[in-house]
């Protein structure tokens, strides 16, 4: 995994298959919450028309800790598993077109 600021020149030379976006931002007492979250989607759909890569989306917008956690892999599934599946079927499907 790379989380690390890039220069655009740099990022430009690498070339990834897809991009996986994991992460939860738990609402809190003040607007920030849609702030991030509008911004964090926002970003990542920039990072997907602007480099041509897949880039699928698990960042989830929770209410709680414990809502996060149900959707990370308890109760109600498992988003950043399911985000992976979607990138690897985006990227077989890329490569289709390719063909």
């Amino acid at each position: 995994m790379n989380c690390r600021w890039q220069p655009m020149r740099w990022r430009k030379a690498v070339k990834y298959d897809a991009v996986i976006a994991l992460g939860t931002v738990i609402r809190g007492g003040t607007a920030h919450f849609e702030y991030v979250a509008g911004g964090a989607s926002n970003g990542l759909a920039n990072v997907a028309q602007d480099s041509g890569v897949p880039v699928a989306f698990g960042v989830l917008t929770t209410e709680s800790i414990e809502q996060a956690i149900e959707r990370a892999g308890t109760k109600a599934g498992n988003k950043g598993a399911e985000a992976a599946l979607t990138a690897l079927e985006m990227i077989n499907v890329l490569k289709a077109i390719k063909a």
